[in-house]
């Protein structure tokens, strides 16, 4: 029996910056946004909380033969820089979609965005806003993954959404191996003795640690998003 209502109220959704691209080779694809973002207005107008973390590698990787030599730390403002670009598109297409976005940033650039603010963020996902996380952790040296994990512990979010190229976590890379096994769910420990490498390391043990669920899926599957939301067997979930 289906659910007929969503599994869950309050979300994080972990987009890549690559996940924008579509078929370019970098840059954001208009009609790729705009998809995306259809699917999370789908899940919105059920009455789901939605918060978003971005990643910058479809602007960062045009950029990054620069970057060789450079100091890790200036490398990763660049970064942090291209998700707030990409935030920014986002939150101006959901606009444009009728929802009604925010865009904080974990590092002040007040004219572009407002900054991050635990207690405004969730007034506005209260309030049925969609809230867009840029600039990563603000820190250098940490993921959008991290990001991802620490955003989703804050505002209390009951699972990770970590949208991919691929629909869940196979036994082995379903493109080089087709007896490659999709896990319908998988415990953090079973996935850490594996080396499945879900999340980068931070970002996997802070989930872990907080016993907050992950559900990795495939962001170009139409109708995806909405059935994770609806608690149907698509992607993998992974949880103490």
């Amino acid at each position: 029996m289906q659910n007929d209502k969503p599994a869950y109220k309050r979300i994080l959704l972990k987009l890549s910056g690559e996940s924008l691209m579509g078929d370019d080779q970098f840059g954001i694809n208009h009609d790729t946004i705009v998809r995306m973002v259809d699917e999370i207005a789908e899940v919105n107008r059920l009455g789901v909380e939605v918060a978003v973390v971005i990643g910058g590698g479809n602007i960062f990787r045009g950029v990054a033969g620069g970057s060789v030599g450079m100091d890790r730390a200036t490398a990763d403002y660049m970064g942090m820089l291209a998700t707030v670009m990409n935030a920014l598109a986002l939150g101006d297409t959901m606009n444009k979609a009728g929802l009604i976005a925010r865009v904080m940033s974990a590092i002040g650039i007040e004219q572009v965005v407002e900054p991050y603010i635990r207690p405004k963020a969730l007034q506005y996902m209260e309030e049925g806003k969609v809230v867009i996380f840029a600039a990563g952790t603000g820190n250098p040296f940490f993921t959008t993954d991290t990001a991802a994990a620490l955003r989703g512990a804050e505002i209390g979010a009951e699972i990770v959404l970590k949208a991919t190229k691929v629909d869940g976590v196979y036994s082995a890379d379903p493109k080089k191996d087709p007896h490659a096994v999709r896990y319908s769910n998988i415990t953090f420990d079973e996935a850490m003795s594996r080396s499945l490498g879900i999340m980068d390391a931070t970002a996997f043990a802070l989930c872990r640690d907080q016993k907050l669920p992950i559900k990795v899926f495939s962001i170009f599957k139409h109708g995806a998003l909405k059935r994770v939301i609806m608690g149907q067997d698509e992607g993998t979930l992974v949880h103490v």
